[in-house]
């Protein structure tokens, strides 16, 4: 069935002690705000990294929660049962964990982009709120907010299926491209937090868990806000300095947390020496932006095509001429009755006005 219901939705994921990751936050609005899903989720697994500093979700937060992955498949299936379309940003990553395939969708990471921007650069939704929409929808280091990033996803829609807003984002609001060290080789039940505690250094952490690692390791960045403080935080770094497969510095560090944890994990520099004199040159190593793989590894995975893209943008054209329709008929509606009404009125006056004479007479 075809609808113009829209559904604005967004997930928090957790990492588990097998390397997988769960659901563990989900958030559903209609195109009025109003909320339709706002659940914790028990992922039923033994959990290695909450990462709260993302998720805002700790252990406490689960106890006593028995609302399970089957409970949020059955309520997202009663939302989408009449054909309504399914918003977000980065849909891919919700759907996955949710485990749901849904064919009518709107997603603003492919929909929003800068002018002559590749297919497979994404900006983020807090981004695309400041620049479209005009508002912070985060401070920076700020947990998520699953709710909030909902409504910014189905307010972003709306604004643009209302044309207000374009697709195209000013180069003014483009992202600072942040300096990264790759840490790869975590072991499982490492709290990503506890990095704080082996790299030196002001920085935020994501997370990534894009591959499973067959031996039940996981990567992050540590994200800093230039190269200089990047490549000092690698520089005083303890640990065995050597190349990785793709010839990249990276250091094998031993750690001994509080906890009683112990391992080894590799901290990679993304980029080469070519830091020069202050400044970054153009030429790198590796191209390795947005996802930490080599290119001659991202040929051997599924590209995000063009044709994703174009498919989004043609939905949102047939919406927007749905819309003006519903929109038209809807005035000639009020129209007509209008003009029945103006016709009753006409005939109540005469009738007063000869109801009058005749009281006269």
């Amino acid at each position: 069935m075809k609808s113009t219901e829209i559904i604005a939705i967004d997930c928090e994921m957790v990492l588990c002690e097998d390397g997988s990751e769960a659901l563990v936050k989900v958030c559903a609005v209609d195109r009025n705000l109003q909320v339709k899903l706002d659940r914790v989720v028990n992922p039923n697994k033994a959990i290695a990294d909450y990462r709260t500093e993302i998720t805002g979700i700790s252990a406490e937060d689960l106890e006593g929660v028995t609302y399970s992955l089957k409970d949020v498949q059955k309520s997202l299936k009663k939302l989408l049962s009449h054909g309504a379309i399914l918003a977000g940003h980065s849909l891919n990553n919700d759907l996955l964990a949710m485990k749901v395939d849904h064919k009518r969708v709107i997603d603003t990471s492919y929909v929003f982009k800068y002018a002559n921007m590749p297919i497979n650069k994404k900006a983020s939704l807090s981004l695309l709120c400041k620049a479209m929409l005009g508002y912070e929808l985060r401070k920076t280091g700020s947990p998520h907010n699953c709710l909030d990033d909902a409504c910014a996803a189905m307010k972003l829609v709306l604004a643009l299926l209302e044309g207000k807003i374009d697709e195209v984002i000013a180069e003014k609001f483009k992202e600072p491209e942040m300096a990264k060290l790759l840490v790869h080789r975590i072991p499982a039940n490492f709290d990503s937090s506890d990095l704080k505690s082996i790299i030196s250094g002001n920085f935020s952490i994501e997370t990534k868990m894009d591959k499973i690692i067959k031996n039940s390791t996981y990567k992050a960045y540590a994200i800093f806000k230039n190269y200089q403080e990047a490549f000092d935080a690698f520089d005083n770094l303890k640990g065995d300095l050597e190349k990785d497969s793709c010839g990249r510095p990276q250091k094998i560090v031993t750690f001994n947390l509080d906890s009683g944890l112990t391992g080894t994990l590799c901290v990679c520099k993304i980029y080469s020496e070519d830091y020069v004199g202050g400044k970054l040159t153009r030429k790198r190593l590796i191209e390795d932006d947005a996802s930490g793989e080599t290119k001659k590894l991202k040929t051997d995975q599924n590209p995000e095509p063009v044709e994703e893209r174009e498919t989004h943008l043609k939905e949102i054209d047939r919406l927007k001429q749905e819309l003006c329709e519903t929109h038209l008929k809807e005035i000639e509606r009020l129209k007509k009755e209008l003009s029945e009404r103006d016709a009753q009125i006409s005939i109540l006056t005469k009738l007063n006005v000869a109801l009058a004479r005749k009281q006269g007479l």
